[in-house]
């Protein structure tokens, strides 16, 4: 658990890496969805906590519609101290 509340699960972690890598994009609403490779993903519930836990945001401020999702500094710690362990 992290101190945002949001647990960083393997599917949690699967989807932080899939926005590093490019392949995510994330509807501009208040509880923005998440694509990736063009797909709606499965946990939409972990996307959502991710976004308002802080680790990822639409890449476009004020954007409509969808954009490509980014990872914020949270979301890059997290992915860095998974992969230093």
């Amino acid at each position: 658990m992290s101190g945002s509340g949001v647990e960083l699960t393997h599917r949690a972690m699967a989807m932080l890496k899939a926005v590093a890598a490019g392949r995510a994009q994330m509807s501009c609403s208040c509880e923005p969805d998440l694509f990736v490779d063009g797909f709606a993903c499965c946990d939409q519930i972990t996307a959502h906590a991710l976004a308002r836990g802080g680790y990822l945001r639409p890449a476009v401020e004020g954007g409509t519609g969808r954009v490509a999702a980014e990872l914020t500094e949270a979301g890059r710690a997290a992915l860095e101290v998974t992969a230093a362990a």
